[in-house]
């Protein structure tokens, strides 16, 4: 859990006035009081040593009164507070600690200890002794997982002294290396985790390669042409990414592509294009997504954009009417549709397909690996490529979908404004109000984004529902307000968004199914409700829904009435940053890569000693060495 240094204590007089430290000394009074309150009690005791005093508190654990006694030799690890009332000495609130008894061996003082959670009925100190006990038995010949050519280079300790250094570290190694697990024991465990997900992905790359797929060579005049089809002049990103994309279509061996790009960057085009090349060629595909917002979008603008394939074109969610449904079976069975767009409901065993050549699976991090396996399993062995407007960093991406080769659109279309970011107290309401008029009037559409539908105990200071009845009833009743979210008949949603972009309607009120579902040039401004409660990334997912017509644009940031400081400084981020890769970079540091990418989702797992963000070089080398070796056995 953490190293405390034991070598030097500081005498409790001379304490810093705030905080976290360690701290030894001897229980000189022990007491357990009971109070009005039925069933709480506090138990408390002073701690002194030859410079002063210190107190201690712990609520609601009575059994502290037969392991605490007077006497006894006790460190504490927190954070000392000086109480308002009574003795002015420092005072401890639930603090760790850990009894001091006979300790000839040196494990548990005068030293850099390690300091583990509690296990079961194990104390940490217990912990710490068993753990001694094991690693002073282990041998010199542990299994070594590392290739040797990395462990000579890198000069890595051997293996059994590693662990040993990790749980007991020497007293040259800087105690600033071991709290932020950048110590050579720590980077040699990274190392090994990241290269043993590596090989993973490695091992699978091999036995794709091994599999034959459809080939959809597009000739370069071809190319061209189909360049030339799009609505506007490609970007040089969008350009080289569907370069990239058809050559790989042009094998015989399938393809799994990761299209990675900055929200508004143009990559839905892209993928448009790529499927109109292969229904040219006679090919059948299928663009899932998870939402079915996102899906009617992604199916209007294919049947727009893609008409002149000359193929049929089909959507299919859970709210498909049985009439159509069945002739969509029939004619993705015999051949007749050539492109069909969906939800889930690709995945179900009634759907399938003569001869599925593409697979493109958009925001692919919302689905799981089995998801994504039985569409694949749709076809003997079809190209596939995976969409993400969550922009993380090119180098985690190999992380966090190793076995996939990955493009990057960094370049916006022209025209796209930078988006004006403010944060706003609730108490400025009025002031928003007044923003969100004068944009309308002035022209705009305005979205109101919540977290929620209702509202469900007393965690937020607003809901949908309760925002939609405020402003449609009342400060907007004269401007038209739509209500969106997940729970409305698509026949509804599909209306509402029509009449937004229409202007019929010009503020809308929404859940986050405006995330990646929302694509009006028009609209100008949005409100983020209750931003405290959005990862940075997907508050720049709804910012980016804005910005996209030639009007400036702005997104007002409203967190909760009482919010902490770290939730301010964090949204802050957004008011001085718009590219999201660098925003993606600041969320995983800040929430760490499982809750952003969802590694249960993605099939990666849980990693104890490596982290993605920290250890990006080491990262690079086990991919290197993974699929360089990967590369020498396949040659062989």
């Amino acid at each position: 859990m953490r190293y405390e240094d034991r070598r030097l204590l500081l005498p409790l007089g001379d304490l810093p006035r705030e905080g976290k430290v360690t701290v030894w000394g001897s229980v000189r009074s022990a007491r357990l009081r009971r109070t009005r309150v039925r069933g709480f009690t506090i138990f408390d005791v002073v701690l002194a040593d030859s410079t002063s005093e210190v107190a201690a508190i712990w609520y609601n654990q009575p059994y502290l009164g037969n392991v605490l006694k007077v006497g006894s030799q006790v460190v504490l690890f927190g954070e000392a507070t000086l109480p308002e009332k009574g003795p002015r000495r420092p005072l401890f609130k639930n603090p760790e600690f850990e009894l001091l008894a006979a300790d000839p061996e040196g494990i548990h003082t005068g030293r850099i200890v390690p300091v583990y959670r509690r296990a079961g009925g194990l104390s940490p100190r217990a912990l710490r002794s068993l753990i001694h006990r094991i690693l002073s038995s282990l041998t010199s010949d542990l299994p070594e997982p590392l290739p040797a050519s990395l462990v000579g280079s890198l000069h890595l300790e051997e293996r059994g002294l590693a662990f040993r250094r990790l749980h007991f570290p020497d007293e040259s190694t800087p105690l600033p290396l071991l709290a932020s697990r950048k110590s050579p024991s720590h980077r040699r465990f990274a190392l090994e985790e990241l290269y043993t997900l590596q090989r993973r992905f490695a091992r699978s790359r091999r036995l794709r390669e091994g599999l034959e797929a459809q080939d959809f060579t597009t000739s370069r005049p071809a190319r061209e042409t189909l360049k030339s089809s799009a609505p506007f002049a490609l970007t040089l990103s969008q350009a080289r990414a569907l370069d990239e994309i058809l050559d790989d279509l042009a094998r015989n061996r399938p393809m799994r592509r990761l299209l990675l790009g900055d929200v508004g960057c143009g990559k839905t085009l892209v993928v448009l294009l790529a499927l109109r090349a292969v229904m040219d060629r006679g090919g059948q595909a299928a663009f899932m997504a998870p939402t079915e917002i996102l899906a009617e979008q992604h199916h209007r603008l294919a049947a727009r954009l893609l008409s002149g394939a000359g193929r049929v074109m089909a959507l299919l969610t859970s709210r498909t009417s049985s009439e159509v449904r069945r002739a969509t079976l029939s004619g993705l069975a015999s051949g007749g549709i050539g492109l069909v767009v969906g939800t889930h409901a690709l995945i179900q065993e009634t759907v399938r397909f003569k001869s599925l050549g593409l697979v493109v699976v958009d925001e692919q991090h919302r689905f799981g690996v089995r998801q994504r396996e039985l569409l694949r399993a749709k076809g003997a062995a079809p190209h596939q490529l995976f969409l993400t407007a969550t922009p993380i960093p090119r180098s985690l991406a190999h992380a966090f979908y190793g076995d996939l080769d990955v493009t990057r659109i960094e370049e916006m279309p022209p025209g796209r404004h930078p988006v004006k970011t403010l944060l706003k107290p609730p108490s400025a309401r009025h002031e928003i109000d007044r923003l969100v008029r004068q944009e309308v009037e002035g022209g705009g559409r305005v979205a109101i984004v919540l977290p929620a539908i209702a509202a469900r105990g007393s965690t937020l200071d607003a809901s949908v529902l309760e925002t939609y009845k405020r402003v449609s009833a009342g400060v907007f009743s004269d401007l038209g307000v739509g209500l969106l979210h997940g729970r409305l008949d698509p026949e509804e949603r599909e209306r509402t968004l029509q009449e937004f972009s229409g202007g019929e309607l010009r503020v809308l009120v929404a859940t986050t199914v405006v995330e990646v579902g929302l694509d009006v040039p028009e609209a100008s401004g949005v409100v983020i409700e209750s931003a405290e409660r959005f990862g940075l990334s997907q508050l720049h997912q709804i910012r980016g829904r804005v910005g996209r017509g030639s009007r400036p644009s702005w997104c007002i940031l409203v967190p909760a009435a009482k919010v902490s400081a770290e939730a301010l400084a964090r949204l802050r981020i957004l008011t001085e940053i718009s590219d999201g890769f660098e925003i993606a970079k600041r969320d995983l540091d800040l929430r760490g890569a499982g809750e952003l990418m969802g590694f249960r989702q993605s099939g990666i797992p849980d990693l104890r000693v490596a982290n993605l963000t920290r250890d990006l070089d080491l990262l690079e080398i086990a991919r290197d060495e993974a699929f360089r070796i990967y590369a020498n056995t396949t040659q062989s």
